[in-house]
């Protein structure tokens, strides 16, 4: 159990941790060549135990059709994301993560029969009524019209895409072990980054100096919470996971105002700290 909650706290501090890397890259260059350096850093630190200390052949058709589509909707999501901290202010964007829980429990309960309890359920209310709270720090407060922003757009394309993926990998990790469907996630990324970069056209960019070490530290971040997210997973039910992991909102939206300068901080705070009780709700069994 301590190993369970360190890499909780693990995955709760690297993601935004990450996502404040890539807001400042966004600026400049483009969110799918952000996500190429990343990958490509985490798939050489992966090339040796790849290699040397796993055997491969032994996996099924099946097996590999889960892992592309893995790494397709990892790139996807990861894009997304970046865009939408392209766009929009961070302390916003992170609590919206906290209706991956509906896509995770959904998902997790036709594909794995992981039901969710009532008191899971009554949790992810509120969860959602907490960043419902946030969205009201907008000028003008809240209107239905907000969830068309580009940003909101993107931002919930994101955790569609990376709810779906946490399920996927999830059947990886009970095929094979976290370790293997991390390698497996980094590769896979890495390739449908090229793809993007290909389908999209986007011109390469040879990244130097402070932007190449600002890459080499969002593949740090990345690969420290999808290495704690498998861990995670493979010692826990995938919707209680990530609304878990919902506690990272708290640390999204006090980056945003450290890193960014972004406003209305105690609202948000207010909002981040409804979510947390709505996760306590949600360990309730």
């Amino acid at each position: 159990m301590p190993a369970v909650i360190f890499a909780l706290l693990i995955r709760i501090f690297s993601n935004p941790f990450a996502n404040s890397l890539q807001k400042i890259l966004s600026v400049k260059y483009s969110a799918i060549l952000i996500n190429l350096y990343s990958y490509a850093f985490l798939s050489l630190l992966c090339v040796y135990p790849a290699v040397k200390c796993y055997s491969w052949s032994g996996y099924g058709i099946v097996f590999w059709e889960y892992v592309c589509l893995a790494g397709i909707l990892c790139t996807l999501g990861s894009v997304c994301l970046i865009k939408a901290l392209q766009y929009g202010e961070m302390s916003m964007l992170g609590p919206i993560n906290s209706y991956k829980c509906i896509v995770g429990l959904l998902l997790a309960a036709v594909m794995l029969g992981e039901i969710p309890t009532g008191a899971e359920l009554f949790g992810v209310l509120f969860i959602i009524s907490g960043s419902w709270y946030i969205f009201d720090t907008v000028d003008g407060g809240f209107k239905f019209s907000l969830l068309l922003r580009r940003d909101i757009i993107l931002r919930f394309a994101a955790l569609f895409f990376t709810g779906c993926e946490a399920v996927i990998l999830k059947k990886i990790i009970l095929m094979s072990s976290f370790t293997e469907s991390f390698i497996l996630w980094c590769f896979s990324g890495l390739l449908f980054s090229f793809v993007l970069m290909w389908c999209f056209k986007i011109k390469f960019t040879v990244l130097s100096g402070k932007n190449l070490l600002y890459t080499f530290f969002i593949a740090l971040g990345l690969g420290m919470m999808q290495l704690s997210t498998n861990f995670v997973f493979d010692n826990m039910d995938v919707g209680l996971s990530l609304a878990l992991f919902q506690l990272s909102s708290i640390v999204s939206v006090v980056f945003g105002w450290k890193f960014f300068c972004e406003k209305n901080v105690r609202k948000k705070l207010l909002g981040a700290l409804i979510m947390i009780i709505g996760s306590c709700f949600i360990l309730i069994r």
